[in-house]
């Protein structure tokens, strides 16, 4: 008769597993975590991030002498309508032709965002690119167009510009440290789960607990090594 079992892995084995394939799981965390490092340092281009920052009245004549909550709530909801135009062909043509860039819209338009700083009526324009003295002029002269077009556009608001371009020092992204990370972690994931695969797909017995587990036999004695 044919004995049909089912195998289990307790946690004792689990561990036991791991304890006796520790070393080549920590070495391929490490050299995964350097090849990260080695990726983010050597073979991606760092983009730097200039931005400017633009407060978004409702009404074009408006002081803040007499703000109300209701103009206060319809600034702020006009942030993302702004962000439209400013991110849309109408500006950003303008952008591309002013300033000589040899890149489509659809290209820049990807490297512009428009957000709004902690849920107030002041919009954040921020450029990431290569150069960073690039990316400064962008926004600068996104600051310089954007305002008449947003009038035009949208005749119940206004924008003006409350700090100009300026871009960082260090660059925004790749992120060393977290790719460094990202890059250990999988290194982690992919050596365990290599070891449990190895070990599950094992069929060999490897001592007296495998013929007692798996056929059911009582061990009477042991050849030693």
């Amino acid at each position: 008769m044919e004995r049909e079992y089912e195998e289990t892995i307790d946690l004792r084995e689990i561990l036991f597993l791991l304890k006796n394939n520790m070393l080549s799981i920590i070495a391929s965390t490490l050299v995964c975590a350097i090849l990260g490092f080695l990726v983010t340092s050597f073979l991606i281009t760092p983009k730097y991030e200039a931005s400017a920052t633009m407060i978004v009245n409702s009404q074009q004549t408006q002081s803040s002498n007499n703000l109300t909550n209701d103009m206060l709530t319809t600034a702020k909801n006009l942030v993302a309508t702004y962000g439209i135009v400013v991110t849309s062909d109408t500006v950003l043509d303008q952008v591309i032709s002013g300033l000589g860039l040899n890149i489509d819209y659809e290209t820049l338009a990807k490297r512009v965002s428009v957000t709004a700083v902690d849920s107030t009526q002041v919009m954040k324009i921020a450029v990431q690119d290569e150069n960073p003295a690039q990316a400064k002029a962008i926004v600068a002269k996104i600051v310089e167009i954007a305002p008449d077009i947003i009038q035009d556009a949208v005749e119940a608001g206004s924008v003006k510009v409350i700090s100009d371009a300026r871009v960082g020092e260090n660059p925004v992204s790749p992120n060393k440290v977290t790719n460094t990370a990202i890059a250990g972690l999988v290194g982690l994931a992919l050596s365990v789960g290599f070891v449990f695969l190895k070990e599950m797909l094992n069929n060999t017995f490897k001592g007296d607990d495998d013929i007692q587990k798996h056929l059911g036999f009582t061990v009477l004695g042991v050849i030693p090594y």
